[in-house]
């Protein structure tokens, strides 16, 4: 098979992508779980502290980063597909 060229995912993987997002992944999840507290407070929920919101926040933040470095990893991929064409 020497002539066919193979064809190789460019840019960064996966996991870098979401190292770099996590910080912003974990704030928004953050200031989310604040609002919903402040949201549910209404109703007679408790008002979650700011460093308990940011904790719940860094811990949801983990999946959801992922999630969204996936994401953009598969568009990443299409963008590279389409222009190889």
């Amino acid at each position: 098979m020497a002539g066919v060229a193979q064809m190789t995912r460019a840019g960064w993987s996966t996991g870098k992508i979401a190292l770099v997002l996590y910080p912003f992944g974990a704030g928004a999840a953050a200031v989310n779980v604040f609002f919903a507290a402040l949201i549910f407070s209404w109703i007679g929920g408790p008002i979650l502290s700011t460093g308990l919101s940011i904790l719940i926040g860094a811990l949801l933040g983990i999946p959801a980063t992922w999630y969204f470095a996936k994401h953009i990893r598969h568009l990443m991929d299409v963008a590279d597909k389409g222009a190889a064409k």
